[in-house]
Order: structure tokens, then sequence, then C-alpha cells
């Protein structure tokens, strides 16, 4: 599946990680952060942490950045958006 595929999708067949990042780009940060809060492991700490920088709370985003084994992001939440997305897609 492509980024332009993932994005334009409607959701269905996504769960965890993915799923929370599908409802971030439709504007829904709360149902995207009720989901990442539920995904054990490094993938559901990495959207968490995106989520919360995205939100503007750089101290939560930073612990979860820690337990994701990822140093704090920087610039553009989309870009980052992406990039994790891509990496979830195995692209």
């Amino acid at each position: 599946m492509t980024m332009e595929e993932f994005a334009a999708s409607d959701g269905k067949g996504f769960e965890g990680a993915l799923l929370a990042l599908w409802w971030d780009a439709k504007g829904e940060w709360e149902k995207a952060h009720e989901i990442a809060q539920e995904v054990d492991g490094e993938d559901g700490a990495w959207v968490h942490a995106y989520l919360h920088r995205k939100e503007g709370d750089e101290g939560n985003a930073m612990y979860w950045y820690r337990r994701a084994g990822r140093g704090f992001a920087r610039g553009d939440s989309r870009l980052e958006w992406e990039r994790i997305v891509r990496e979830m897609l195995g692209q």
C-alpha cells in the first residue's frame, strides 16, 4: 500500500498504531490518542510521542520518544507523520 492509498482509504483493515495515524490524518486527535495508548511496544510509543509533540506537550512527547527508542523529532509534524506511516507500511 502506498502513502496515497493509505491517506485516501476508509480506515478499514487498519489496527493499532496505523489506525491511530489514520484517525489523526482525519483530524481526530482524541481518537488517535485513545488508540495509541492501547498499543504496546515501540510502534505505539512512537505514535503516542508524535501525537503529544503535535499537541505541543513536549515533556510528555519526550517520555514517549524514549519509550519508542527514538530521538525527539523536530520540524514539521506532517513530515514526521509521513515518516511513521511509511515505516509502518514497510516503505
